[in-house]
């Protein structure tokens, strides 16, 4: 069940934002979209701006028996937002309570592709839920009867333009597992493609469905945290963004997209404009982001400060680990290595080992040593978009003064992920050569990303052959830090020439 880690998306930089992403567009027909009343939108609009409570006393007011399909969708989709950014065990129960009740009275309704598209619905939000508490089976059962009711509405009536948002939702998820549970996957009867699902969800944005905008988050958020590409991803959230000054789901998702994309200059700019608009559900995780961001900069005291505030508020352990991890690095960057030390045995001790972040942390605190301080600015200053700093920090490293082989390999990765930044595509592609030469059988995440970075820089070359070569290399590595992820990323591009 390891795989639903990925299926997340990234949990929280991730999994909130990516279920918003997910679950909540309604629609009807292709030439009768669901057009809520202007009651119902504004209840709609309050959910996706993180206020649940306002949206539920909208709602309430709301009787009229021919908006009672769109009335209960929006009253699922405000609970689940509420249960996904707290993660109230208890607001779960009740919520599980109003799934039943809700599937129920579906049941007496004549056959229909709104009745499929609800179940469908209904379903996936219950597979996210259970999925963010780690009820990991329960969560592929819902999510699999999604995927049937979806099959099945696709089948009878094909022109239903909403079912392509559900339908696209569970073809990325499935077609982003992991190839060692393919198996399980068939098992249960499923199939998925990231290609596919971009195509059914390209239709709804160009549609004249009113969740052309939803869609259109949808499209470039797969487009970053799938595809890798990042740069256009973050461009279109920002397009969102103009349109939707205002709206903090899709600030949180262009924090997300600008920190992946590093630009963590503009993403503290938003962070800034996220805390002046706190109306609603309080985003723990942002702190998180922000602590990444500041760290990126340097600026080092103000991260640890983040980090703390995003561990005291949190509920979930995910993150905790690489948190606590971090805040010991910022101390060992500023020489304070009493406060390194007690940080870096203190994140032995705390989290869980689910996502990437924390699998690489969990790594790291195995090898009981910190790691070399020049590669380590160089790593963050690249990661957050500062390369004129990136450049004096590795002017500051002598490979001869680099004692181990993995403090040698890692020096040519950090040289070909700036150069490659910085557009110097040749020198980039010389060292991320030479860093799967001297990783080895080795269980660094280095060599995997070393050939998927060559994939992609192949495939925008149209070099096909080779960017097919290096996707595949990048597969065969069996065992390291971010192998869900990576192999993802390499399935969907090797996905998308095949569609090529």
């Amino acid at each position: 069940m390891a795989n639903l880690s990925k299926i997340q998306f990234i949990k929280k930089a991730g999994l909130i934002a990516c279920f918003f992403l997910l679950s909540f567009f309604q629609t009807q027909a292709a030439d009768d979209p669901w057009k809520f009343s202007e009651e119902i939108n504004r209840a709609y609009l309050l959910v996706l701006n993180l206020q649940p409570d306002k949206a539920l006393e909208i709602l309430n007011r709301v009787n009229n028996p021919s908006e009672r399909l769109y009335k209960m969708y929006v009253q699922s989709l405000s609970e689940t937002v509420d249960i996904l950014i707290t993660e109230d065990d208890k607001k779960f129960e009740l919520l599980e309570a109003h799934f039943k009740e809700r599937l129920q009275s579906l049941e007496p309704l004549p056959d229909s592709p709104e009745k499929l598209f609800l179940k469908a619905e209904l379903n996936l939000q219950r597979g996210f839920n259970l999925l963010n508490l780690n009820q990991n089976i329960g969560a592929v059962l819902a999510i699999r009867r999604a995927y049937n009711e979806t099959q099945s509405c696709l089948k009878k009536y094909p022109q239903f333009i909403p079912i392509k948002k559900t339908s696209g939702v569970i073809q990325v998820m499935l077609g982003s597992v992991p190839d060692k549970y393919h198996w399980f996957i068939s098992l249960l009867g499923m199939r998925g493609s990231v290609t596919t699902g971009q195509k059914q969800l390209h239709e709804l944005r160009t549609s004249e469905s009113s969740l052309r905008l939803e869609a259109t988050i949808l499209y470039f958020t797969v487009k970053g945290f799938i595809n890798q590409q990042f740069s256009e991803a973050a461009k279109g959230i920002l397009d969102c963004l103009h349109d939707q000054p205002d709206n903090r789901l899709i600030l949180f998702l262009a924090i997300n997209m600008l920190t992946k994309d590093a630009q963590s200059e503009k993403s503290l700019e938003l962070i800034s404009t996220l805390d002046k608009n706190n109306r609603g559900l309080q985003m723990h995780y942002i702190d998180y982001l922000r602590g990444e961001a500041l760290v990126n900069k340097g600026e080092y005291n103000a991260a640890i400060l983040a980090y703390r505030k995003f561990i005291d508020g949190y509920r979930s352990q995910s993150f905790k680990k690489d948190a606590y991890y971090k805040i010991s690095l910022c101390y060992w960057l500023l020489g304070n290595v009493a406060e390194a030390k007690t940080y870096f045995e203190k994140a032995k001790t705390v989290g869980r080992e689910q996502s990437d972040p924390d699998k690489y942390a969990a790594s790291q605190l195995a090898e009981n040593k910190f790691p070399n301080a020049k590669l380590l600015k160089v790593r963050f200053f690249t990661d957050g978009g500062y390369y004129k700093e990136a450049q004096v920090a590795s002017l500051d490293i002598n490979y001869t003064e680099l004692k181990t082989l993995k403090e040698q390999t890692e020096y040519f990765y950090r040289k070909a992920r700036l150069e490659h930044k910085l557009n110097e595509l040749p020198l980039a592609r010389i060292n991320y050569l030479e860093t799967i030469k001297l990783s080895g059988d080795n269980p660094w995440y280095f060599a995997p990303n070393s050939a998927l970075q060559l994939g992609y820089i192949y495939r925008d070359q149209n070099d096909d052959v080779n960017a097919k070569k290096y996707f595949e290399l990048a597969l065969s590595y069996k065992k390291h830090e971010y192998k869900n992820s990576i192999d993802s990323k390499a399935r969907s591009a090797l996905d998308q020439l095949k569609t090529k």
